[in-house]
């Protein structure tokens, strides 16, 4: 599971170009599938029978993209000037390494320096448009022939181990949730599944509603991350989940509210086997369970997440026997939702 987690990670998958997780996904999915297809978004959709079919219609999805940045413009010196992708923090920018383009030019995200700024302007978060990515061109036109606009940046940086089972790495979110499902893919299944890899999660989720409408489930989990905050100087009622204390099963979120059955039903199978769980305390954010609840009639719907330090920044931090943890629970979970069919 860790191997494989940081696999996925090392790839490059900002929204809507999610090419280069979506081939690996695939190759790594084929030989355990019955059918396989890529939609019109994007999404990886991969139906696997069980050992006895059911009634009942389960869908399993995790989303492949990451958050990154967008070429918008070159200017006469040869600097890329950019958008983000996805919701980012732009104090976790300055100085941070990235690769552009198809090509994976190396670059460096660049401000005014320190010593050029004037007193009022250190009292203020500099504007996105003050950022730039310095690729070494020096004009223009050799920044032409490396990258051009409309291309991606993705953040740079090694997938490193390190504390009591932390992992460090980008795009944690979501290859967790991806990694679980390729797991749970090479395993027999007790009932026929769905699993949808989706696109375009982090710019409002929108693989995940075509996914869920031409799917059509009757129950969903949604394999996801979300915020850790079990930072110093941070309230404790705002600290939502912490790395290490299990797989966070949240009761809502902005942007759906867990079904109560199956909410119920998970929390009792992590008591019931010894599995470590945790619930969010503090309402916020969402994610593809958002537009999967609300496909067409309606959908059950169920999150189970990873807590996450750090999320959408060069460098997220997460619990390995969470991982592990997680995927225990979705097996769990998969066989219990065989049995009630």
């Amino acid at each position: 599971m860790k191997e494989l987690v940081k696999q996925l990670c090392a790839l490059s998958g900002v929204s809507s170009f999610e090419d280069e997780v979506r081939s690996f996904l695939r190759a790594q999915a084929e030989p355990y599938a019955d059918e396989i297809r890529t939609d019109a978004l994007g999404n990886l959709i991969v139906f696997k029978r069980g050992s006895r079919p059911t009634g009942s219609r389960l869908l399993l999805a995790a989303h492949m993209d990451e958050v990154g940045l967008l070429i918008r413009h070159i200017t006469d010196e040869g600097y890329l000037k950019f958008s983000t992708v996805g919701g980012i923090d732009r104090r976790v920018l300055i100085g941070k390494r990235v690769y552009v383009g198809p090509g994976r030019v190396s670059g460096v995200i660049g401000l005014k320096a320190y010593h050029l700024v004037s007193a009022e302007e250190e009292k203020k978060l500099p504007w996105l448009e003050e950022f730039y990515i310095d690729i070494g061109a020096s004009d223009r036109e050799q920044a032409e022939q490396l990258v051009s606009l409309g291309d991606c940046a993705v953040f740079a940086g090694d997938c490193v181990e390190f504390g009591d089972g932390m992992l460090k790495a980008k795009a944690l979110d979501d290859r967790i949730g991806c990694a679980v499902m390729l797991e749970l893919l090479r395993e027999p299944l007790p009932m026929d599944c769905t699993f949808a890899f989706t696109a375009q999660e982090e710019v409002g989720c929108r693989g995940a509603f075509g996914a869920a409408f031409s799917v059509r489930p009757e129950i969903a989990l949604v394999l996801e991350t979300t915020t850790a905050a079990d930072l110093a100087g941070v309230e404790g009622h705002r600290q939502v989940c912490a790395p290490g204390k299990g797989p966070v099963i949240p009761f809502m979120d902005g942007a759906s509210v867990a079904n109560r059955e199956l909410f119920t039903m998970m929390r009792d199978l992590a008591g019931e086997h010894g599995i470590p769980w945790q619930t969010k305390h503090y309402i916020a954010g969402g994610n593809d369970a958002g537009p999967i609840q609300r496909s067409r009639d309606g959908v059950r719907t169920l999150v189970l997440s990873a807590a996450v330090r750090y999320l959408h920044a060069p460098h997220s931090v997460a619990s390995v026997r969470d991982m592990e943890h997680i995927l225990g629970l979705a097996r769990l979970f998969v066989d219990a939702a065989a049995r009630k069919d």
